[in-house]
């Protein structure tokens, strides 16, 4: 499948770096918001500015993060993300599969809650033109493995302007957009579709 974000592409190695909770969310962080200190960080991930400094230098190391270019006094590092998202695909080895499985673990964990805290918190406060498009959508397909790559790749190719626009800084106050996060769950069942046979 291409890669129309300019995503990180994750190794196996990197898979397993990246499959810890905190270090999830010190790169989505990263990721939504632009470059940080440990210290800003920690609160904002559950750890403490040494914990969280830790985990930087192992994103690092993976190639996941790096140190920022801004202006500042010299007392504090900052880090950026090195992409603006990251992606991967399972392996055929075993290890790789381990890997990616132990990593969407993570990422499940932590996307589980956000539903339900923006139905509670930010639903009630949006006007009618952004409740219109907001909120659930669950459909069920039937197709094959390789007309999901299909699917999968039509929708990255219709969301791809609107995911690079991130990097303009003055696109929110310029056109009135607003940050939406788009949580797309991909879950084929784990047996085939069989056709239903006509009646005799």
């Amino acid at each position: 499948m291409s890669n129309p974000y300019g995503d990180v592409e994750l190794s196996p190695k990197s898979m397993r770096a990246l499959a810890h909770p905190v270090r999830l969310a010190i790169l989505s962080r990263l990721q939504g918001y632009g470059p940080s200190t440990a210290t800003a960080l920690a609160p904002l991930v559950g750890a403490t500015p040494s914990v969280t400094s830790w985990h930087l230098r192992h994103l690092a190391e993976h190639g996941l993060v790096r140190d920022a270019d801004v202006e500042a006094d010299g007392r504090q590092r900052w880090w950026e993300a090195v992409g603006r998202g990251f992606r991967f695909t399972p392996p055929a080895d075993e290890v790789g599969q381990d890997a990616a499985s132990l990593l969407s673990r993570v990422m499940f964990d932590q996307a589980e809650h956000l539903p339900a805290e923006w139905a509670r918190d930010v639903e009630p406060l949006l006007e009618p033109q952004w409740r219109r498009s907001a909120g659930l959508s669950n459909t069920t397909i039937l197709a094959t493995s390789d007309e999901l790559d299909e699917i999968e790749a039509a929708i990255e190719s219709v969301l791809a302007p609107y995911v690079l626009r991130k990097g303009e800084a003055s696109a929110e106050v310029a056109t009135g957009t607003r940050r939406v996060r788009m949580l797309r769950y991909v879950l084929p069942t784990a047996v085939v579709e069989e056709p239903d046979e006509e009646e005799p």
